[in-house]
């Protein structure tokens, strides 16, 4: 094992994660969970501190990106090349509740944190960067608007669905589990909808071509 004064920064980071997410569900997202942390890892406390320059916000952070390689590691892509969309998805995202649920009060905490107006837009930033990974390995490639709406349904999906996890203390999460369910069934019917209206504005006349007609005729 490379020693712990050796690694780099982002090296530090991604062996600090989950440890300080362990310690934040008692001491809050702040130096003393990075601190401990550090020192169960044999990590020199101010490299520790050097690596999470923006304090709370960048350990959530290097948490989150921890919790995304899991997902990543818990569905790869062979089985996800076995499944359908939907599947892909909802299996995606129970992957990532199961990472976290050993951690849900360091998560409502963390959520908490990102709600504080100035940490708005890193918040939001994470939440596409998550569901961005999502869909890209679900095979989606869309670069039109079909990119962007895709991404903020689902990160309104995810985001519920979180909300309902952090209460639920049902069996196995069975309730969480049929809410994303309910959720993904209401997206499915979405692109359904979405897809047959295209194809008929597909089929109907153009005023726009029209009026180019009239004032370019076809030769």
């Amino acid at each position: 094992m490379m020693d712990a004064q050796d690694l780099t920064l982002d090296e530090v980071r991604a062996r600090l994660a989950d440890d300080i997410a362990a310690n934040a569900a008692f001491d809050g997202w702040g130096d003393a969970a990075r601190d401990m942390a550090a020192d169960a890892a044999g990590i020199d406390r101010d490299i520790a501190r050097i690596a999470f320059p923006g304090g709370a916000v960048d350990m959530i952070d290097a948490w989150f990106a921890q919790v995304d390689a899991r997902m990543a590691q818990a569905v790869p892509d062979p089985v996800m090349a076995t499944l359908k969309v939907r599947e892909k998805i909802a299996r995606q995202i129970e992957a990532r509740l199961e990472a976290v649920a050993g951690n849900r009060d360091s998560l409502r905490r963390a959520l908490a944190i990102l709600a504080m107006p100035q940490n708005l837009a890193r918040g939001a930033k994470l939440g596409w960067r998550t569901v961005d990974l999502m869909w890209r390995r679900a095979g989606d490639t869309a670069t039109d608007y079909n990119h962007y709406t895709k991404r903020t349904i689902l990160l309104g999906v995810y985001g519920a669905t979180v909300t309902v996890f952090l209460d639920d203390e049902s069996a196995g999460f069975a309730d969480t589990r049929a809410f994303l369910q309910r959720r993904i069934d209401g997206i499915m019917r979405f692109e359904k909808t979405k897809a047959g209206m295209l194809k008929r504005a597909a089929h109907r006349p153009s005023l726009s071509r029209f009026i180019g007609r009239l004032r370019y005729p076809v030769a």
